[in-house]
């Protein structure tokens, strides 16, 4: 409610916690603190679970080992319905279409058959049929009803329900027009498909409506740098804005929280801002207030309207605009005193939320709220035996006085005083982290170390902090991470002279640079994954774009500081051009299915190294991609990382 006091909330909350924890159903007692890697290492026990529109159905995902199981269970009754075995297969996600037909999207690393084109991963929709157990690809190639489309899917499924049929919109790839991407329409029953939208040159996105009608179409052109939104109107597209941007151009977001508006989220001096735009005149209003407080909108699945948001902040904040929603939300909230709960899946009406639960007594887990019959049901640790361990807010200067907000994870059995640390960067690098849950960092600390996950420069902490770090990779963003090692052992945390640096992707980079660009700070290096030459990463990119020196080249260049993949810039921060300077013992990890950063990468780097008779070792992953996706690989990575550093930064 608007007007609400601090007060007012907590009496809220505690009202609501008083009438569902009357009748919660608690889990079994908290299993002993896991020691075994395994528990860490493998994918987790349950993941992705989702509630059908209606209610009445659970699904998750189970995996066992590298095999994975999809299995439903009936929400009254707890009863088993149907299981699929996916096996070995990479499951990205699962989603309700309605109570009968679950959507499984898998990906492979692979060039798709009548495709040309360099290995990539691809991904894939299913539509499985609960009632018969059926399995069916979509959207299906029928060349003889002209539906010329892979059997290739970019993004999630919108659904919509149409004359009592259930109805996907994919965007896809067109074979005849240049395989340009294209929007097709999938009947979920019957599985009719057609091309609603063929490929063209320019086609980024669209916004379809409850009656299935595309209602706003995004356009960008990577050569001319041209973006452009549309409107139909009168049977013809009607341009409402357009503009020339190199990188950030506007794009559509969804509908918005008022009848007949769709939301334009664009910079402007330096933010990022939503506008309604009016979809019968195509009139642009003012500012929308709720970006301020949102990252992410929550559709209303009834109207498709925004009924509220998602803000990324330490933890995940829920925020929906209606009192009824909001006071739904507050109940379940307020039945985990003490713990933080993510949103995970909802059923249409809003009265029961699946939910992430993280608590240090209870772990971390999946629990059913079903506000009508006031029960809280755990549905299953995500990660089976393992606690979580202690996740601390530091924020400290660096040495120009930006502030740095970063997570400390303590080990347990241990004062927080003269410990080991490891630097751990996050990938990206235009991401950030959080205190939520996870699992390499848990790892790591649970062998007896400190790990400390800096939000560097560069980091998506709103756009003025991103900013700061374009042309600042191996400069800034590299020292605002020895800053933070100063900075914990200045305050007695840790030994400086017990510190090892460990990360993947830009992270693993990060490690590379931490060890040729800052010595001095650390005693070993892991780069998972990682670059090692930027002027070879560049020319890699270049080589796979449609279009060269286009919107990839350019966002890195603007990272880099640099102009061009020849630019000789890039040597003066490759890694792999600052040999001498390395004098610690570096693992390099790579799988070798990686089609984010080239293997090569790290091979390149392991032979530079033992040819300048630098300690260095080098695992392969094999069947492995960019996002360790597997249980066997990701274990192998964690256990070859843990050894390394018991190795050479013992932790007692």
């Amino acid at each position: 409610m608007r007007g609400e006091t601090r007060v007012d909330r907590r009496c809220l909350r505690a009202h609501a916690a008083s009438a569902l924890l009357l009748v919660f159903l608690l889990a079994g007692p908290c299993r002993s603190e896991a020691t075994d890697l395994s528990v860490y290492g493998r994918l987790p026990s349950i993941e992705n679970v989702v509630i059908s529109g209606d209610g009445s159905r659970l699904a998750f995902l189970r995996t066992e080992g590298d095999d994975r199981v999809v299995t439903i269970y009936g929400v009254s009754d707890h009863k088993f319905l149907r299981g699929l075995k996916v096996g070995q297969q990479k499951a990205r996600w699962i989603e309700w279409a309605d109570p009968d037909h679950l959507l499984i999207t898998l990906s492979a690393t692979t060039v798709p058959a009548g495709f040309f084109g360099d290995v990539d991963e691809w991904y894939q929709t299913q539509i499985y049929d609960v009632r018969d157990g059926s399995l069916t690809v979509v959207p299906q190639y029928d060349a003889l009803n002209g539906i010329d489309v892979m059997t290739a899917v970019f993004g999630r499924p919108v659904i919509r329900h149409l004359d009592g049929h259930t109805v996907l919109f994919l965007r896809t790839l067109q074979l005849s027009n240049h395989q340009n991407l294209a929007l097709a329409r999938v009947d979920v029953q019957t599985h009719a498909t057609r091309v609603v939208r063929p490929g063209k040159d320019n086609n980024y996105d669209w916004i379809v409506d409850s009656t299935g009608e595309i209602v706003a179409e995004e356009s960008y052109n990577e050569h001319t740098r041209h973006w452009s939104i549309s409107i139909p109107q009168n049977g013809h597209a009607k341009e409402i804005a357009s503009g020339q941007e190199n990188i950030e151009f506007p794009g559509l977001v969804g509908f918005g929280s008022e009848p007949g508006t769709v939301l334009l989220e664009q910079i402007e001096n330096g933010d990022p801002v939503w506008r309604a735009v009016s979809l019968k005149d195509g009139s642009i209003g003012a500012p929308v207030a709720e970006r301020d407080r949102f990252e992410e909108p929550i559709e209303d699945p009834r109207t498709y309207r925004m009924i509220g948001g998602l803000h990324e902040g330490d933890f995940q904040e829920v925020t929906f605009l209606d009192t009824v929603t909001r006071y739904g939300w507050e109940m379940v909230v307020g039945a985990f005193p003490g713990e933080r709960v993510e949103l995970a899946s909802h059923s249409d009406d809003f009265r029961k939320f699946v939910v992430q639960v993280q608590g240090r007594e209870k772990g971390y887990r999946f629990v059913l709220v079903d506000l009508d019959t006031h029960k809280a049901t755990p549905l299953g640790e995500i990660y089976a035996g393992v606690k979580p361990l202690e996740v601390r807010r530091v924020v400290y200067a660096a040495a120009d006085g930006t502030q740095i907000p970063a997570y400390l994870t303590l080990p347990n059995g241990r004062p927080a005083q003269n410990l080991p640390l490891i630097v751990m960067p996050h990938g990206g690098p235009a991401v950030r982290d959080t205190a939520e849950f996870d699992w390499w960092s848990q790892a790591l600390a649970s062998l007896g170390y400190a790990v400390l996950r800096p939000n560097y420069r560069g980091s998506t902490l709103g756009w003025e902090f991103l900013s700061k770090g374009f042309g600042e990779w191996g400069r800034k963003m590299q020292t605002d991470l020895s800053d933070g090692v100063r900075y914990l052992a200045k305050e007695g945390v840790v030994d400086p002279k017990r510190v090892c640096i460990v990360g993947a992707s830009y992270g693993g980079y990060a490690a590379l640079a931490g060890a040729s660009l800052d010595p001095g700070v650390y005693q070993c290096a892991v780069s998972v994954g990682g670059i090692s030459d930027l002027r070879l990463m560049l020319h890699w990119e270049n080589e796979r774009a449609e279009v060269r020196n286009g919107l990839t080249l350019r966002y890195w260049d603007r990272f880099m500081g640099a102009k061009g993949p020849d630019d000789p810039l890039l040597n003066t921060i490759s890694p792999i051009r600052h040999l001498d300077a390395i004098q610690v013992p570096i693992l390099l990890i790579h799988g070798k299915d990686d089609t984010v950063v080239d293997y090569q990468q790290s091979q390149a780097m392991y032979d530079a190294l033992r040819g300048a008779h630098k300690e260095a070792q080098f695992v392969t992953l094999k069947r492995e991609d960019h996002w360790l996706s597997r249980s066997e690989t990701r274990l192998q990575m964690l256990e070859a990382t843990s050894a390394f550093l018991l190795a050479h930064n013992p932790p007692n």
